[in-house]
């Protein structure tokens, strides 16, 4: 081996040995070390609010005031923000950094600068952040850190409880399929008047997809995931490790609450939106995201909920629950890239991360911040949820709802059968992946 090529290693061993110490927080970036080509401002975009990073990265600055650089957080609206980042990059004009939502992964993994392994390998990727998190290490590198995690939580209203004998929520859908009945209160045209729970429909039921999603993956499929092996694949039509028809098991499960005929039966699309039926007090169980619990407090302060991790199959190991994910990545048009990656990497240290929850009432994505658990009675649950928080590789979110939407009806309305659905949306899938 030439002498080059013999330093050129050295260099580079050094390099992965002070990146994996700066991720697990050994050691801290210095202040004023050798932070060569580092100045400037750099932007970040993103859709969550804007008051979880505004002390934060004003603090974070003043802390750096003697770099040349700073942080600047831009909060972008949720339904342009696709089109808004697509259009800026093509105009020149676009950020430094992004916080990208976990659905969002395919359609701009293109346009992301990931880190180099000799920053954060896969091994300490998987030490430091939740299972979740793995979505955003794509290809063999880590294409953003995991930053926030949202789950999906079982919110349930204690005096519809109380008033039915029962003093807390199931912990396993069997256990739920026997307390439906109870907490469904119907007239004497059978028309429901209050509801156990909104399952069964797409129109009226914030938040669909994200529901199914969660049952069609505690019961086996990872819907579409990336492998190196095999690259991204749709996995939604396939059995599961059992055997068993993983997205028709769960779809049926789903849509059996809205048949008339059966004996859970406690929805349709004749009443209200779920959110709101549950703000009345006529909906005793809402499955809602954790970010959800403080507009549901301002919103009707007189009523009496509760919450708690949503319900499991008995005799499973893996416990399962939707999470909306934001990654914070670097973009390969960013004209300050050397100073983008840096900060990157210094958002990322559990020093600053561990500040998240107190502005976002968010849990971390940081395993060994989950560790510590807080005194909030809502937060620690928030916590135990984050955990488990999974989610898939969508490739259109848009498109995808609709697709969701179709595959509900039709097993509703008696137009296709369960495994018809499922494997006509799987199809679909497969196409928009290609």
């Amino acid at each position: 081996m030439k002498p080059f090529q013999i330093i050129v290693l050295l260099i580079f061993g050094v390099f992965l040995v002070i990146g994996v110490l700066i991720f697990s927080g050994i050691i801290k970036l210095p202040g004023g070390g050798d932070n060569s080509g580092v100045s400037g401002e750099v932007v970040i975009w993103g859709t969550l609010p804007n008051s979880y990073f505004d002390k934060l990265l004003s603090d974070f600055n003043l802390a750096h005031q003697k770099e040349s650089f700073s942080v600047r957080y831009v909060e972008k609206d949720k339904t342009t923000f696709d089109n808004d980042l697509v259009e800026a990059i093509a105009a020149n004009v676009g950020p430094d950094l992004v916080f990208l939502p976990q659905d969002l992964i395919l359609r701009h993994v293109s346009k992301i600068y990931p880190l180099p392994l000799t920053t954060i390998s896969e091994r300490d990727f998987k030490d430091m952040f939740i299972e979740e998190g793995e979505l955003f290490f794509f290809n063999g590198n880590a294409i953003a850190i995991p930053f926030t995690i949202d789950p999906i939580m079982l919110y349930w209203n204690r005096d519809s409880f109380s008033a039915a004998g029962f003093s807390k929520p199931p912990q396993y859908w069997e256990e739920f399929m026997a307390i439906v009945p109870q907490l469904t209160t119907k007239d004497s045209a059978t028309n429901i008047t209050k509801s156990a729970l909104a399952f069964g429909e797409a129109k009226n039921i914030l938040n669909a997809k994200d529901i199914l999603s969660m049952l069609i993956m505690q019961a086996g499929s990872k819907i579409v995931a990336y492998s190196p092996e095999k690259g991204v694949e749709v996995s939604l039509g396939q059995n599961n490790t059992s055997g068993l028809r993983a997205g028709e098991a769960a779809l049926q499960f789903y849509t059996e609450f809205s048949n008339p005929v059966k004996q859970h039966y406690s929805w349709n699309k004749s009443l209200p939106s779920s959110r709101n039926m549950f703000l009345s007090g006529d909906l005793a169980m809402y499955f809602g995201y954790a970010s959800e619990i403080l507009d549901l407090r301002a919103r009707n302060p007189h009523l009496n909920f509760d919450v708690a991790m949503v319900p499991q199959s008995k005799g499973v190991n893996k416990k399962i629950t939707f999470g909306r994910m934001h990654g914070l990545a670097a973009l390969k048009s960013s004209k300050n890239l050397t100073t983008a990656l840096y900060v990157e990497v210094l958002l990322s240290q559990a020093d600053f991360m561990k500040n998240i929850p107190e502005r976002s009432y968010l849990p971390p994505t940081r395993r060994d911040l989950l560790q510590v658990r807080p005194s909030d009675p809502y937060l620690s649950i928030f916590y135990d949820s984050a955990i488990i928080s999974n989610a898939w590789l969508d490739p259109a979110p848009k498109e995808t709802t609709a697709i969701f939407a179709s595959m509900i009806d039709n097993v509703v309305s008696g137009r296709f059968r369960p495994q018809e659905a499922v494997s006509d949306t799987a199809s679909q899938l497969e196409k928009l992946v290609k």
